[in-house]
């Protein structure tokens, strides 16, 4: 139930009153929609947000002036906070650590969207685990020049390729021009395994597909392919979450999806306004995801075959230490070229 109120409202959500200040300031300029009618959409979807993202760590990117105004990122819950916010430690690659909103409830992401948050970067753990990852994030990010009907196929060839690894994979949109693709996972592995099976996948779907897909980390190798981001799930790596919205002037989701819809619906038909009325209709397309969680062995494997190939560890971003295995973090059009022979 919404109150009025002068210059704000009172939302009643998840047992507790959240105060909504400007709620009629328009968030997405192209469609209209309002503070208030974003946090309507995440009540509209709210079981199904909340089963994906209930005790994740949340990175907060706030943008005052809506999707067309600038934005900021935000890992430390700001002074003021209600004293039921619930907080945790994070950390970053260089060790500094910061108090992040957890999201434990609906009301949680209510009281972020007060702030000018659109959509959110939840962790790949549980804050009551951080030591073990539960998710791994398959990123096709398509290089310039690749089509969003390249994206669909490759999402096929990594439907596949888990399918014959016995891994159940979950696709949505980013809510631009890609597509995620989750896999639920026992809380048994670090993100270091995650990343290396993730590591692994992209690998053998370059095997597979050469002329499609490509796991170089250097953007001067990718070519006109789709670009399977293995980093997306290294340490302290967040990802843009599902049912999220993004910072487009349309109110564009990034939404959950059926296999059947991945060739049928366009990420730009899927907003404010028609996810909800999807979600009515279909339900939630992730609702198997969360019933059983899968092996990450199967994909293990894969890298410790690699390696015994003689392969080494694929780049990391600059942003972490060197890696033990890992080869030079440089292009290859920037490394040193042997001196000429002498002789």
């Amino acid at each position: 139930m919404v109150v009025a109120a002068k210059e704000h409202v009172e939302v009643e959500v998840a047992g507790r009153t959240v105060k909504l200040s400007s709620p009629d300031k328009v968030f997405f300029p192209s469609s209209g929609e309002t503070k208030a009618d974003l946090v309507r959409y995440y009540v509209a979807v709210g079981p199904a947000i909340m089963a994906t993202m209930a005790d994740r760590p949340t990175l907060l990117q706030r943008f005052p002036d809506g999707a067309s105004g600038k934005s900021f990122f935000q890992k430390r819950v700001p002074a003021g906070a209600p004293k039921w916010l619930e907080t945790t430690t994070v950390s970053t690659p260089n060790g500094t650590t910061s108090n992040a909103l957890v999201a434990a409830d609906l009301a949680h992401l209510v009281w972020a969207v007060n702030l000018g948050c659109l959509g959110f970067h939840p962790w790949p753990y549980r804050a009551s685990d951080p030591g073990r990852a539960d998710e791994l994030r398959i990123d096709l990010d398509p290089q310039p020049g690749v089509g969003f009907d390249q994206v669909r196929e490759a999402a096929h060839e990594v439907r596949a390729l888990l399918d014959e690894l016995g891994m159940a994979p979950f696709p949505k949109t980013t809510g631009n021009r890609g597509l995620h693709i989750y896999v639920h996972l026992e809380p048994r592995w670090d993100s270091y395994d995650v990343r290396s099976g993730a590591v692994a996948l992209a690998r053998e779907l370059e095997r597979r597909r050469p002329d499609l897909v490509t796991a170089a980390w250097w953007k001067e190798e990718r070519g006109t392919r789709v670009f399977v981001d293995f980093n997306q799930n290294a340490p302290h790596k967040t990802v843009f979450g599902a049912w999220s919205a993004r910072s487009r002037v349309g109110g564009q989701v990034s939404a959950p999806l059926f296999w059947d819809e991945v060739d049928a619906l366009h990420p730009d038909e899927l907003t404010l306004q028609s996810v909800p009325r999807r979600y009515a209709e279909r339900g939630d397309p992730w609702a198997a995801m969360h019933d059983a969680a899968q092996s990450l062995e199967p994909l293990l494997e894969l890298a410790a075959a690699d390696r015994s190939r003689g392969l080494a560890d694929a780049p990391w971003p600059p942003v972490y230490p060197k890696m033990p295995g890992e080869p030079p973090r440089v292009a290859p059009s920037r490394a040193a070229t042997p001196a000429p022979d002498a002789g």
